[in-house]
């Protein structure tokens, strides 16, 4: 988190050229109206454009990795290696996340009939060897990503026709005929871009641990792997007087070290071993920092705003498996969690339940259809089930003991129509003689937390029949048993974008259903939810937007793809007091690259 409908009058100045269609050259991209920052603009207003440089800062990373390139399939990737050292053609800030302004390419070429998108490359941008940035190092990126890169970005491009260098300081990316995808210019502008020369003689598809030369204001120092990763700030970037980038990286030196577990990173905190970290755990944050650390403030202790999407954080079926096929079973064991109990009993009431698979954008489905939502709706009403039109999605509530009881009876009868029924007290198919089994699994960075939400789950499951194991799995086991659908359900989290749009594809579309890697877990299949993500990309007005989106989270609701399970409208964040942070009320969350170190 993942746009573009242009103003012809945004930050834009005619290019008269030799070529067919009439070209327009713009200072920004944005999406449904105006950017917020004019042309001119010296820094983003939730940064210190003059903040101190020099020290360092050492955060945690979970898991394990043995890859520096994270878009291809094989290996499990330190992401952040890219993110830090290699830059994109444009950039979104959190406060104006539907405008991408300009990074490696300083200007954006777009014809009145938007059949391609052009990126005009800065003349100053410089790999870190100190090579020119190219438009051969766009399209060589582009093509490898595409032809050798993890299946799924062949769904998420598309569109995309082809790329073609037009100069050495010019590229551009041609859509397919009558595309009407209008977020294409956007996303196009935010893959990381390598340099062509230095993966000459290398495979761009299998894990390298050889680190790529990058655009960005990183290189990597040192490393080791499954311990740490240590990144040195470049003397020569090129790119540290940019509007998007004052006030951002401002530490010399960013280290990242291993951990397996969330929870072992508190006592790394207090130890010292790292500078700051995010809080995941409800109980932790109440009760695990009271020591004269916080009391004195060496350490700081804050709840830092954010107005980010909630991230989709949920239990997910495997519906390719027969046993989660039908909606009813789904909707069975939705009503057997008790996210109320969970949430007194284990989060402080600090969490809020998740209602919407984009909570907290505006655009949640509420109430029944109305207006342009249930227009675009009507279309496919032969195709849904009758109550996406007379119900309205609701979440299972157990404010109270007698509730929870309810709920458990109704799953019965639930799973009775779907053709079950108790056999020796287990919960059984009665066409095939199988008792209905669960295996729910999760990965070693968060699983011990989640035992405990599991544990009355679980208990809740085999009061209907139903037998219900828990794994916690190694981060790398775990991720290769969801690429490869391996599971019943699994513990996953979605982020979501402020503006959703191409990725859905990937999340929900029928496309990807079957492409390992991808991100569409669940494994839909649905011609309505294919329908109207090409709606809501295609959407030319932000009323039709807004609904193409309401519309398809009132399908997805409807259908019981996944168990929602909670947010929290803060990023809870606990660092040593040796960090100033920009004063800004704007809330733009944990954004610990645009900190600085105190003055000794």
């Amino acid at each position: 988190m993942k746009k573009i409908i242009i103003n012809s009058l945004i930050f834009g100045f005619m290019l008269f050229m030799p070529t067919i269609v009439s070209a327009k050259i713009y200072d920004a991209i944005a999406l449904y109206g105006e950017s917020k920052y004019a042309p001119d603009f010296k820094a983003f207003d939730y940064v210190n454009a003059k903040a101190p440089q020099g020290g360092k800062i050492v955060l945690p990373a979970y898991g394990t990795f043995d890859n520096f390139n994270p878009y291809i399939f094989k290996g499990v990737a330190a992401s952040f290696v890219v993110d830090l050292s290699s830059e994109t053609l444009g950039f979104s800030p959190p406060d104006d996340p539907f405008t991408v302004y300009p990074l490696l390419a300083e200007k954006f070429d777009l014809p009145e009939d938007r059949t391609y998108v052009g990126f005009i490359l800065n003349k100053n941008a410089r790999f870190s060897d100190g090579s020119p940035v190219t438009a051969d190092d766009v399209v060589f990126s582009f093509n490898a990503i595409i032809e050798k890169g993890s299946p799924i970005f062949r769904v998420y491009y598309a569109d995309v026709e082809r790329v073609e260098k037009i100069n050495d300081r010019e590229v551009r990316f041609y859509f397919k005929p009558n595309t009407e995808n209008k977020e294409l210019p956007m996303i196009l502008a935010q893959f990381h871009i390598f340099s062509a020369q230095d993966w000459q003689n290398r495979e761009f598809d299998k894990p390298t641990l050889q680190v790529p030369i990058g655009s960005g204001p990183y290189i990597v120092k040192d490393f080791q792997v499954n311990k740490y990763v240590e990144l040195q700030k470049n003397p020569q970037y090129w790119g540290q007087n940019l509007p998007v980038r004052r006030g951002y990286y401002n530490f010399d030196t960013v280290r990242y070290d291993y951990y397996q577990d969330t929870t072992v990173t508190l006592q790394a905190l207090f130890a010292g071993s790292i500078d700051a970290r995010e809080e995941y755990i409800a109980k932790i944050w109440m009760t695990g920092y009271d020591n004269d650390l916080i009391k004195s403030g060496k350490i700081k202790k804050e709840n830092i705003e954010h107005n980010n999407p909630a991230t989709l954080q949920n239990f997910a079926f495997n519906i390719r498996r027969d046993k989660f096929k039908d909606r009813r079973v789904r909707k069975a064991l939705d009503l057997a969690f008790n996210f109320e109990w969970a949430n007194e009993k284990l989060f402080y009431r600090l969490y809020k339940r998740l209602y919407s698979y984009f909570t907290n954008t505006g655009m949640e489905a509420t109430g029944l259809p109305e207006g342009r939502e249930k227009e675009i709706l009507e279309q496919y009403r032969d195709q849904l089930p009758e109550d996406v039109f007379t119900e309205p999605y609701e979440l299972t509530v157990n404010p109270k003991m007698d509730d929870a009881r309810d709920n458990l009876k109704k799953a019965v009868v639930l799973l009775k129509e779907a053709g079950y029924d108790f056999v020796d007290g287990k919960m059984v198919n009665l066409k095939t003689g199988e008792p209905l089994e669960v295996e729910v699994l999760s990965n070693s960075a968060n699983g011990a937390t989640f035992m405990k939400v599991m544990l009355p789950y679980i208990e809740n499951l085999r009061k209907i029949g139903i037998k219900a194991v828990f794994r916690n799995l190694e981060v790398n086991i775990f991720k290769n048993r969801l690429d490869n659908f391996d599971f019943d359900m699994a513990i996953i989290s979605y982020r979501v974008s402020q503006l959703p749009g191409n990725e859905q594809k990937d999340y929900w579309g029928s496309e990807s259903a079957d492409v390992k890697g991808s991100n569409n877990i669940i494994g839909i299949k649905n011609p309505v939810v294919d329908a109207l993500i090409k709606g809501l990309v295609a959407a030319q007005q932000k009323t039709d937007y807004v609904a193409y989106v309401k519309a398809l989270d009132r399908v997805l609701l409807h259908e019981n793809y996944l168990i929602f399970q909670w947010y929290s409208p803060y990023s809870r964040v606990a660092y040593w007091d040796k960090f100033d942070l920009p004063q800004t009320s704007l809330k733009v969350g944990f954004q610990p690259f645009t900190w600085w170190q105190k003055e000794q």
